[in-house]
């Protein structure tokens, strides 16, 4: 039988390696591109093909609306004009809750 001094040695060490091994499958913060602001609509579909939108937005057009747009508050709130960040556009022009739309 294992003593408990070389059981607490034992479990130590496996919880060590375990952390090694989690922080490097850990993914970077870095990698999720950071919330900008667009200079244009073309450049804002390179990123969000659909466009970007903020949670409960609807469409508005006369035709078959856009529901495949990404929903994220704070890449909307960069690109929708409202001015609370150094350098925006605004790429909501008909104040849908829906930037750069598109099927």
């Amino acid at each position: 039988m294992l003593s408990t001094v070389r059981l607490k040695k034992l479990l130590v060490s496996s919880l060590a390696v375990t952390a090694v091994v989690l922080s490097a499958t850990a993914v970077p913060a870095s990698a999720a591109p950071a919330p900008k602001s667009y200079k244009n609509c073309t450049e804002l579909n390179k990123v969000y093909p659909h466009g970007v939108g903020r949670a409960g937005a609807r469409d508005k057009t006369s035709g078959k609306p856009v529901t495949n747009f990404r929903v994220n508050n704070t890449v909307y709130s960069y690109n929708d004009g409202g001015a609370r960040h150094w350098g925006e556009h605004d790429l909501d022009r008909d104040n849908d809750g829906i930037a750069c739309e598109k099927r």
